[in-house]
């Protein structure tokens, strides 16, 4: 009776977890870049009462054995890395990768992280920067003051228009990186990932080559979050966290049955 208790106890962590990561979900579904998350449970140890293929005579083996579950644990959060709905913003510097990759961002302290959102804008010193915290693009894009308008091409390359000056100028190119496992980069906040041993170092390549996806100007990527898979997936999520309660509730009545006798 005490293991239903515990093993109960563990359904309703497990989905609270699942109900905060589905909580997250939706408090970002419009955040541009934000990737769907997921919890990944796996099933705890198991009590051995009965070992499956033991001899149960001299001839014969026990068929299945008896093994008593103890409940259930979160292991991780994965994302799912699917192209979110393209949304046009007529901001010349806004970037959406359709396909795969990451825009390079040089963090303060020099080291670099990656990101899918794309907004951006410039900074007093004409560089290109993110729109919320003024980070710059590694690449170091430096836009003319006197520049009326810029091109990024589907590969890269950034061009302005200067005031007088009828052949646009190269500025710069804008590289994407990489990862053979996206799923690997860590979280840090502000639409930002950060590389780890289980991502793998970047590889730094011109978009639309080495599978990479290609730059589109004036777009920005929406989140990949479906609002109505999420409400079902909680309706499900709190249902399941009910029956781990009844579980809890029953195992209480019927301890409570052992005292009165």
């Amino acid at each position: 009776m005490i293991r239903s208790l515990w093993t109960a106890r563990t359904g309703l962590d497990a989905q609270q977890t699942n109900l905060d990561v589905i909580s997250h979900n939706l408090a970002n579904v419009s955040t541009s870049g934000y990737k769907r998350e997921r919890v990944v449970f796996e099933d705890l140890l198991y009590q051995t009462l009965r070992q499956p293929g033991a001899q149960h005579t001299q001839q014969n083996e026990i068929g299945t054995g008896l093994q008593i579950g103890v409940g259930v644990r979160p292991i991780a959060v994965a994302k799912n890395f699917t192209q979110g709905t393209p949304q046009e913003t007529q901001n010349d510097l806004d970037i959406m990768i359709n396909g795969n990759g990451f825009l390079q961002i040089e963090m303060p302290d020099g080291s670099i992280a990656y990101t899918r959102a794309g907004s951006f804008s410039r900074d007093s010193q004409g560089n290109m920067v993110m729109s919320g915290t003024g980070y710059p693009l590694a690449d170091g894009i430096n836009l003319p003051q006197d520049a009326v308008r810029v091109n990024i091409s589907s590969d890269g390359v950034v061009s302005a228009v200067i005031s007088g000056q009828a052949a646009p100028v190269q500025v710069g190119t804008i590289q994407l990186a990489m990862f053979i496992n996206p799923d690997g980069l860590s979280n840090s906040s502000e639409n930002l990932y950060t590389e780890t041993a289980t991502s793998g170092p970047p590889n730094i390549v011109q978009p639309g080559t080495n599978s990479s996806g290609t730059l589109k100007q004036g777009w920005i990527e929406n989140s990949n979050v479906n609002v109505a898979n999420e409400l079902v997936n909680m309706i499900i999520t709190q249902r399941a966290y009910e029956l781990n309660s009844k579980a809890v509730s029953t195992s209480d009545q019927m301890l409570g049955r052992l005292t009165q006798m």
